[in-house]
């Protein structure tokens, strides 16, 4: 029980700390910017599918890892223009695009799954080392959210949470929205699209449907956070979506430990949602 108990902690922190990443993407639009963006189950598994392409073409790990962001963030730039071209809502925009980027993937990848045991990748040089894997991956995180936290402090940055924050005073004050909706998206998605090149390159496979259900475990992830440090500032903010990350994942590996068939998982994520919700509320009303 104990050395289970144990392998699922070690487990949850790797998805707890890649899940992070994921959740600061959805953070961005949904709470930074106000725009709620479902685009997350279209890039994480267009980051996992172009990575593991690229590494079985003989392409390096940090190239195809630098390459699933930067597409990752095209997508989003996709949402954005549906929504800003076409005037169509910003989830139905999402929708679409996740909808339309499931085939792109399976044309990228030839078939529903791909398996990479024999390929090197950025955890190659660690040898499995459990430690020394999660040690790297902290890093990484801390490092996207100290820069999240510079350029959100920058003169841009202060433009962009303008945009989420008030549209009609920022316009008034100059300040042309759909280039910063454009920017936030792209953020958003490079962070997802990179979060889902880590975590096929950390379970050695990639699969067609390894995105479905990854904007609610953020949300779910995100509201944690929210609820147990709060957003009053910038700081925690870009806090919570780390901190409940990891607590999330390790709920869920506590729930199978317990017997939880994992076909349950996501009834317990939107049970996890509801109650981060109400504790929200709670919180709300006992400040007013």
């Amino acid at each position: 029980m104990l050395s289970m108990l144990q392998e699922l902690a070690q487990a949850g922190l790797m998805q707890g700390l890649v899940l992070s990443l994921v959740a600061l993407g959805v953070m961005i639009p949904f709470k930074i910017l106000n725009f709620p963006d479902l685009s997350c189950d279209g890039a994480y598994p267009l980051g996992g599918a172009i990575t593991a392409s690229l590494l079985l073409s003989g392409i390096s790990p940090l190239l195809a890892t630098t390459l699933a962001m930067i597409l990752g963030g095209i997508l989003g730039l996709a949402t954005a223009m549906i929504h800003l071209r076409f005037k169509v809502n910003t989830l139905l925009a999402g929708i679409l695009v996740c909808t339309m980027i499931y085939s792109v993937n399976l044309r990228i990848m030839h078939k529903p799954n791909l398996a990479l045991f024999d390929y090197q990748t950025l955890f190659t040089f660690l040898q499995d080392n459990l430690i020394l894997t999660a040690s790297v991956l902290l890093v990484l995180c801390l490092s996207v959210i100290l820069l999240l936290y510079r350029f959100l402090i920058s003169e841009k940055g202060l433009r962009l949470r303008a945009v989420g924050l008030n549209p009609g005073f920022a316009m008034r004050q100059g300040i042309p929205l759909a280039p910063y909706i454009f920017l936030g998206l792209f953020l958003a998605n490079a962070l997802n699209g990179l979060a889902g090149s880590l975590m096929v390159q950390l379970q050695h496979y990639a699969d067609i449907g390894m995105g479905v259900g990854m904007v609610i475990h953020a949300l779910a992830a995100l509201m944690i956070g929210e609820s147990l440090i709060g957003t009053q500032t910038l700081r925690r903010q870009l806090l919570a979506p780390f901190v409940g990350a990891l607590i999330y994942q390790q709920i869920q590996g506590i729930a199978m430990s317990l017997g939880l068939a994992p076909t349950d998982l996501k009834l317990m994520t939107g049970a996890i949602v509801l109650v981060a919700i109400g504790l929200k509320l709670k919180n709300k009303r006992a400040h007013v």
